[in-house]
């Protein structure tokens, strides 16, 4: 931790690794190398980068919860910093009253962008962002217990809530609670992909659980201590929800947000954060700092870049000028798509870099 400004170096390369990582799936770099990679073992290490069909637990499962637990880390040393900085709680709040409507617009809009239409759906992680660090700030000045008591009564509710809806096949995709609800708040599901409006409730889990690990960092226990607690949490999350998996009590569907796939996943993000503060503020480690940090500080922009504008437009116009002159040297379809994938990838990165170059930082 940089104590000079109460930066913490650690959650600034674990959010730009995550927002690079967002980056390569809009530039189509995992689609275009695992198509290209078909039959080989590199396929099997690209299916990786791929959401899981439904019942199971991949790397790319992973990224959201990382995203949302992130944004909890985050809260604690922003509430600090504003509070030394004379602004009073009520003022906070209702800067994180804007900030939440502002990314329920986001993600609906997207939504538009991906239709090409004005619809009306609520599946975006910025959307369900929206309601869980409003959730987290409500409970950020409790205790730490009673926190996360709180965050556990809402994947207990969560286990109900589908139980009740279907005591038989409560996990069954496109018919479980979370689909029957979605048909009263949009009149349609989310057909294919199975993905629920109410993981909402269970994710604020991630959010809040992020808080804890945020203040815990910010406390006066020793480096050691902190290290110990991200071990024994990581180690419970991951050993209580892979066992609920296995021992079929409830499957990890990262597309419905089961209780087991918030425990498997909120274990391995406090995993990776314990990694990164012992790798980089207590080792002093500088590999990667500045790359993924200049991601990271301007995170809401580059998703909704890359998610619109990078994903829907630059990719095409790379394209053009990319398969127009490397084609000459007769290079096969498939490796033309990869270069243009890590052409728009490095395009991408760059622009944060500009942006950092320029002191543009953009916040809500």
């Amino acid at each position: 931790m940089n104590k000079s400004s109460q930066r913490l170096l650690s959650l600034d390369v674990f959010r730009g690794l995550t927002m690079f990582l967002l980056m390569g799936e809009a530039a189509r770099v995992y689609a275009s190398l695992s198509t290209a990679s078909e039959g080989s073992w590199l396929h099997h290490l690209m299916i990786q980068f791929h959401h899981h069909p439904w019942d199971g637990l991949r790397f790319w499962d992973l990224i959201q919860p990382f995203f949302m637990f992130i944004v909890g880390v985050a809260m604690p040393f922003s509430y600090k910093s504003r509070l030394s900085r004379g602004d009073r709680h009520a003022t906070i709040q209702n800067h994180i009253f804007y900030r939440c409507f502002l990314l329920f617009l986001f993600g609906t809009g997207l939504h538009c962008v991906y239709s090409h239409k004005l619809v009306w759906e609520l599946w975006n992680v910025l959307t369900q962002l929206s309601f869980t660090i409003l959730l987290a700030f409500f409970l950020m000045r409790s205790s730490w217990k009673l926190q996360i008591g709180a965050s556990l009564l809402l994947l207990v509710l969560t286990e109900i809530l589908y139980r009740l809806y279907d005591p038989a096949a409560p996990f069954v995709k496109d018919a479980n609670f979370g689909s029957y609800l979605d048909m009263i708040l949009m009149g349609k599901i989310n057909n294919g992909g199975g993905w629920v409006t109410v993981n909402c409730l269970p994710t604020a889990a991630h959010t809040i659980w992020g808080v804890v690990c945020g203040q815990l960092l910010l406390s006066d226990r020793s480096a050691e201590q902190k290290l110990r607690y991200f071990l024994i949490a990581a180690a419970t999350g991951l050993v209580t929800g892979y066992l609920m998996h296995f021992l079929q009590i409830t499957p990890i569907i990262k597309r419905i947000a089961t209780s087991s796939f918030v425990l498997a996943s909120g274990g391995w993000a406090i995993l990776v954060l314990g990694l990164f503060y012992w790798w980089v503020d207590l080792k002093g480690n500088p590999i990667g700092v500045r790359f993924f940090s200049i991601v990271g500080m301007n995170s809401i922009f580059i998703y909704l870049f890359a998610e619109t504008v990078g994903h829907q437009w630059l990719g095409g116009f790379t394209k053009t000028f990319n398969h127009g002159f490397l084609g000459l040297l007769g290079l096969p379809e498939m490796a033309l798509d990869i270069t243009n994938a890590l052409l728009v990838w490095g395009i991408m990165w760059y622009l944060c870099y500009f942006l950092y170059k320029k002191s543009i930082f953009f916040k809500i």
